[in-house]
């Protein structure tokens, strides 16, 4: 098979071609279904590129004009450079909960506008020395908060355009990026991330976690000139761990025009799916033999996030693709991210993550293509199944005669509050203790290589400060997360972060009424419907719909694989733990021993959707 070529060539189709994908797109919305791809399949038309496409191949490899709006005085960058700086880790947002005081204050625009600046961080691994950095940037430059991501990376929210360049410097300085935390590239690798020492398949599943983070790195140095190049002197101030030295203005992987969209992966494990792979664009699924991993499933297509208003629109779990070698494993990461480089939308972003490729291709030839880009044929995927999801929380052994604590942090926001000192507490522990710690993907935080004397110095710092410790809280809580939504992010519909304590509230009283307050099931809620919190494969799914509406979806499950389905929609804030209520009962009453309440819902779909529908 012909290697594919290193440069994309997707806006030049020959005259002739076959159905590009955006035409079988269009066949598949109109319940067509899905033609079969072959070698000679083109990719969309530059005639029909949306605007954002235009954006990224007039940069300059992403600098724009960056530097000149940096220094102009301006709360605000344009459209152009706001699409450019999502590439370099921040997104410009506005206080919403402000508007009307910004507007009557004659504020610039009508708004109060700051930046939400995000670190990726590999499998979360983080030194204490990183987050006491992080948490001093919140206090000086940010809100007062920090955030632990859904993907095991930070944020900072409230960061004013003045300290922007400042803030992404100082987050370098402690050897972080933000650079592709975000943007039309790929995102932040999330891997299992539990500190078992005695069993090495977790640290190898980590280090294809770094190594996939920094092979499919962009290469411009357009990020480094920007915010560690002082501007006068040109002298750089400190590099990122993964910088190439050298001006760059190539990109052998991304081309000028960089991703369709976003690109996300995962790494886990058949009995530990907590990085959640069924839910990314490219899913390594560990196939181990005498603790020691062997070689990848590599799943293909998943992706949360719809626009209920198109039906050409649709959340992803992703499909088994085939079994690749552990030395194999990089390069099928570079062929699928080529692909979709050259195949993906680039007319209509709605539909331009990978998924819809593989579904309009179907897995067969999606798998012949990768074959033709990679230059050698695949395995079929191993007949192995997830089996569970391990949240890491609570105390355990790492195997070397150290220990980690999993310390469970609601919806994870590290803040200070007049009864709860978290920030404080963490602060302490990172001085006293300085342990390495892990992100989870239920934006958790473990403490890592304890030892066993520490352990009571750690938790009596928690208590000393409020903090309840993981023991103390209920399982619907622990297994709970959001998206941040109101007041800072510009595409929520309603809440989420605010909103969910209170709803997990008023579930724990009605679970512990029906002797249930011991089940474990997932719940997760987003503000909108681009599921940043992965509500589309949880048990119970809430998803904002209108203000103070949800659409509620039941029949996921903890290990991942399978979606949900929708319930109810439109249900008010106030009404979704009764309307629930009802389904806690049946569950009771009439599930099979030891199935989970998703199984259960699953299994009564149609029972259940029914009653959903005339609730």
């Amino acid at each position: 098979m012909s290697q594919s070529p290193e440069s994309p060539t997707p806006e030049s189709p020959k005259p002739g071609a076959k159905p590009s994908p955006v035409e079988l797109l269009k066949a598949a919305s109109q319940g067509k279904p899905p033609a079969k791809a072959s070698s000679t399949e083109k990719a969309p038309s530059a005639k029909k590129l949306s605007p954002i496409e235009a954006i990224k191949e007039g940069s300059q490899f992403l600098r724009g004009d960056i530097a000149k709006e940096l220094l102009d005085g301006k709360p605000t960058f344009g459209k152009a450079n706001g699409v450019l700086l999502k590439h370099h880790g921040t997104y410009q947002q506005d206080d919403r909960d402000r508007r009307k005081e910004a507007k009557e204050n004659q504020a610039p625009g009508g708004k109060y506008f700051s930046f939400m600046v995000r670190t990726a961080i590999s499998g979360g691994r983080i030194t204490s020395e990183q987050l006491l950095a992080e948490i001093d940037l919140c206090d000086e430059l940010g809100d007062g908060t920090l955030r632990i991501t859904t993907r095991q990376g930070l944020q900072l929210h409230g960061v004013l355009k003045e300290n922007l360049k400042a803030t992404i410097r100082r987050i370098n300085d402690v050897q972080l990026t933000t650079f592709a935390a975000c943007g039309d590239v790929r995102r932040n690798l999330m891997c299992s991330p539990a500190p078992y020492k005695g069993d090495p398949v977790y640290d190898q599943m980590q280090t294809l976690a770094e190594e996939l983070a920094k092979e499919l790195r962009p290469q411009t140095s357009a990020y480094h000139e920007l915010w560690l190049t002082d501007q006068e002197t040109g002298e750089k101030t400190r590099v990122d761990r993964h910088e190439r030295p050298e001006h760059s203005d190539s990109e052998p992987l991304y081309g000028m025009t960089y991703l369709p969209r976003k690109f996300k992966l995962g790494v886990a494990l058949p009995g530990d799916n907590s990085a959640d792979v069924y839910a990314q664009d490219v899913g390594y699924l560990a196939i181990c033999e005498n603790s020691k991993v062997v070689g990848y499933n590599v799943l293909v297509g998943g992706g949360m996030g719809v626009t209920p208003s198109a039906a050409k629109t649709f959340v992803g779990i992703a499909q088994p693709l085939a079994y690749v070698p552990t030395s194999d494993a990089v390069d099928v990461a570079k062929a699928i991210l080529k692909i979709h480089r050259d195949f993906g939308n680039r007319a209509d972003r709605k539909v331009a993550r990978i998924r819809y490729v593989v579904r309009n291709w179907g897995i067969e030839s999606f798998k012949k293509k990768v074959e033709e880009y990679l230059g050698r044929d695949l395995a079929p995927p191993r007949p192995v199944e997830v089996t569970d999801y391990n949240d890491a929380l609570g105390w355990g052994e790492q195997g070397d005669g150290r220990w980690f604590y999993g310390l469970s942090i609601e919806n994870g926001r590290v803040k200070d509050t007049e009864s709860v000192k978290l920030k404080r507490a963490l602060r302490e522990i990172c001085e006293a203790l300085s342990p390495p710690m892990r992100l989870t993907p239920h934006q958790n935080i473990l403490f890592c290589d304890l030892a066993p004397n520490d352990r009571e110095r750690l938790e009596g710092i928690l208590v000393q400060h409020g903090v309840p410790l993981t023991e103390e809280i209920s399982t619907a809580r622990r297994w709970s997360m959001a998206c941040p939504a109101l007041p800072m992010c510009g595409l929520a519909v309603t809440e989420s972060e605010r909103l969910l304590p209170s709803i997990i509230d008023a579930m724990e009283k009605e679970l512990t009424s029906l002797g249930l307050e011991n089940e474990v099931f997932t719940t997760r809620m987003t503000g909108c419907p681009n599921g940043c919190a992965r509500p589309y494969n949880a048990d119970i799914g809430l998803v904002g719909k209108a203000k103070g509406k949800y659409t509620l979806f039941l029949g996921g499950r903890r290990q991942g694989d399978r979606l949900n389905w929708i319930y109810k929609d439109m249900v008010p804030e106030a009404d979704v733990v009764p309307t629930l209520v009802p389904v806690f009962r049946q569950f009771r009453d009439e599930r099979h021993e030891g199935e989970s309440l998703g199984d259960f819902c699953e299994r009564k779909k149609d029972q259940l959707a029914l009653s959903g529908d005339s609730a």
